[in-house]
C-alpha cells in the first residue's frame, strides 16, 4: 500500500483538539512505541488519525524513549536478519543462533511460569519478524546489539546469546524519531501537550475523549475508534502500593512520568475487564544513589546494571539473596528489581574484582556519576559502601571456596560453572579475588506494570462478560495478558508494535 496522504479536511498539525464539530475516524492516545505503531496502521488504511501525546514535545515518548531498542523476534539466524539490519562490518564475524517460534514460546512460558495468555503468545510469536519487516519498510532501522547481547571471544569473533539479538538504530531515542517521521509522513496529526482526561460515550459505544489542552482549557474530540496506548500505572505511587503491594512506593520510576493510569480506571469504570497481572510488573537492578536516578531523559537506560550475572549480589547485612547465573540476564533482569526491593533499606550492591571488571557493559558501568565504591580488599570495600564486614568477607569467602573450577568459565553460554553455595550460583560464578574490588549500589527501578485492559488479539477492549466495548482498543503497556511475573527482554517492544499494528488495521 503506497503511503497514504493528509486528508483534506485535517486541522494543521499541533491544532488545539475541541473546535466546534472536530472529528478523526482514529485517536490514539499515547505517542510511545505502541501508539505510533497503531497510527501508522490505521493511517496507512487511508483513516483520518489523530494522535494525543500528554507531555510535551520536548518530553514525548513514553516508556519507548527510555529502552536501548532491544527487540524480541523469530529468526533463522544472521542470513535471514541481514536482510533487514543495517550493515555491520562485524557480521562476517559473527554467530547469531537462530531463534525458532518455538524458543520463542517456550521462553514465554518459562519466565511467567505458564500464566502468560496463549492465544497472544502466538500471536506475538507468528508475527514478530513481520511486524518488524513492515516497520523497516515504513523507514524504522535496525542493527544487531553487539553492545549488549555478544561478548567478543578471543579469537576476535561474536557470538550473540539470549535469544534477543535485535534493536533500534539510535535506540529508544532513534526508535521514537524514526516513528515520529514516518507519522507524519503518513499525514498523522500529532498534538503534544494534550492529555487525555476520559472517554466520551453514547449508548454504550466510545465516540472519543475530553482532554486539556497545552494551555490548560478543557476541550473534547470526537472518533469512531479511540486506541488507549497510554501505558500502566507504574507512575502512580498510589496505585504501586495498591495493585503491587506495600512498599511498592519505594521504587525509581525509571521511565515516563506520565503513566499514571487513569485511562486504565477510566475504561474499568465503563465495565472493561482487567487483563493479565495488576500484582507484578517489570522491574530491574537501578542506580541507587545518584539523584537524578527517576525519569532521566540524558542518561535513559544507562541507569541499569546488567551484568551481574558476573558477580554476586550482597545487601546491607552483607548476604547474598538471589541466584545471579540462574539463567542469562535477558531471562532474570525483569524480575530481580523486585528483589532488590525488599531487602533492608531497598537497596543492594553488586560486586566484582578487577579480573571481572573489563567485561562489564561499558554504557552503564562507565556512566557519569554512578554509585560505586573501590576498594583494595573486600574488608574495606564493605566498610566504604555500608555492609556489614564480617558478614560479606564470610560471603565472599565461601563463594570463593565453592566454585567448581573444573569448569572452564564462558560467559557466552550457560556454562554451568556453579557456586554450592545458599543460594546457590548456578553460571558464571568466578572467584571475587583480585583487587581493587567494586561494589556498584542498586535499588528497584520500576519500568512498566503487567496488568492491563482485557481485550481481544485486535486489542479490542472486552468488557465482563467478554464482549468487545464498541469503539475502544488498547494496545502496548495498556493491554494486559502476556506477561505476569517477569518477562523475556525485547518483548516488551515486540507486543506494542505487534498489538499496535493489529489495533491500527481494526480501529
Amino acid at each position: 500500500m503506497p503511503p497514504a496522504t493528509p486528508h483534506p479536511t485535517h486541522p494543521a498539525p499541533g491544532a488545539a483538539a475541541g473546535a466546534p464539530g472536530e472529528r478523526a475516524d482514529v485517536v490514539v492516545v499515547g505517542a510511545g512505541n505502541a501508539g505510533f505503531c497503531a497510527a501508522h496502521a490505521a493511517a496507512e488504511r487511508g483513516r483520518r488519525v489523530i494522535l494525543l501525546e500528554r507531555a510535551a514535545e520536548a518530553e514525548a515518548g513514553g516508556n519507548s524513549y527510555y529502552t536501548a531498542g532491544a527487540t524480541r523476534i523469530v529468526h533463522a539466524g544472521l542470513d535471514e536478519l541481514r536482510e533487514f539490519v543495517v550493515p555491520d562490518a562485524r557480521h562476517p564475524l559473527t554467530t547469531v543462533p537462530a531463534y525458532t517460534a518455538e524458543d520463542f514460546g517456550a521462553d514465554m512460558a518459562k519466565v511467567t511460569e505458564g500464566r502468560n495468555d496463549k492465544a497472544m503468545t502466538e500471536v506475538l510469536v507468528a508475527e514478530s519478524q513481520d511486524t518488524v519487516r513492515w516497520l523497516v519498510s515504513l523507514g524504522l532501522a535496525y542493527r544487531l546489539m553487539y553492545e549488549r547481547q555478544a561478548y567478543r571471544r578471543p579469537d576476535g569473533t561474536y557470538l550473540f546469546w539470549g535469544g534477543l539479538h535485535l534493536g533500534n538504530v539510535g535506540g529508544g531515542q532513534g526508535l521514537l524519531a524514526d516513528h515520529t517521521r514516518v507519522a507524519r509522513r503518513l499525514g498523522v496529526d500529532i498534538r503534544y501537550g494534550h492529555g487525555v482526561t476520559g472517554l466520551r460515550t453514547e449508548n454504550g459505544r466510545v465516540t472519543g475523549v475530553t482532554c486539556t489542552r497545552p494551555d490548560g482549557t478543557r476541550g473534547t474530540l470526537a472518533a469512531d475508534s479511540v486506541v488507549l496506548a497510554s501505558g500502566g500505572f507504574e507512575a502512580s505511587a498510589e496505585l504501586r502500593e495498591r495493585h503491587l503491594g506495600p512498599g511498592w512506593a519505594r521504587a525509581k520510576v525509571r521511565g515516563t512520568p506520565e503513566n499514571t493510569g487513569e485511562l486504565l480506571i477510566a475504561a474499568l469504570e465503563l465495565g472493561a475487564a482487567k487483563g493479565g497481572d495488576w500484582s507484578t510488573c517489570h522491574s530491574v537492578q537501578w542506580d541507587a544513589f545518584l539523584p537524578e536516578n527517576e525519569s532521566n531523559r540524558e542518561l535513559t537506560n544507562r541507569l541499569t546494571r546488567q551484568s551481574y550475572p558476573l558477580g554476586v549480589i550482597v545487601n546491607r547485612e552483607g548476604r547474598r539473596f538471589l541466584d545471579e547465573g540462574a539463567d542469562f540476564r535477558n531471562y532474570t533482569y525483569a524480575k530481580y528489581g523486585r528483589e532488590i526491593l525488599r531487602q533492608p533499606g531497598s537497596v543492594a550492591w553488586q560486586i566484582f574484582d578487577a579480573a571481572l571488571r573489563p567485561m562489564l557493559r561499558t554504557e552503564e558501568y562507565d556512566m557519569p556519576g554512578i554509585s560505586v565504591v573501590t576498594a583494595d580488599t573486600p574488608g574495606e570495600l564493605a566498610d566504604a559502601a555500608g555492609i556489614d564486614r564480617a558478614a560479606f568477607e564470610d560471603t565472599l569467602a565461601a563463594f570463593n571456596a565453592s566454585i567448581d573450577r573444573s569448569v572452564p568459565f564462558d560467559a557466552t553460554v550457560k556454562d554451568g560453572r556453579r557456586a554450592a553455595v545458599h543460594p546457590p550460583k548456578s553460571n558464571w560464578a568466578a572467584p571475587l579475588e583480585t583487587p581493587p574490588y567494586y561494589a556498584y549500589a542498586v535499588t528497584c527501578g520500576i519500568t512498566f506494570t503487567f496488568g492491563g485492559l482485557k481485550g481481544d488479539l485486535d486489542g479490542r477492549v472486552l468488557d465482563g462478560q467478554g464482549r468487545p466495548i464498541p469503539g475502544l482498543f488498547a494496545c502496548g503497556e495498556a493491554l494486559g495478558g502476556l506477561f505476569s511475573g517477569n518477562y523475556p527482554g525485547g518483548s516488551g517492544l515486540t507486543a506494542g508494535m505487534v498489538f499496535g499494528r493489529r489495533a491500527g488495521r481494526a480501529a
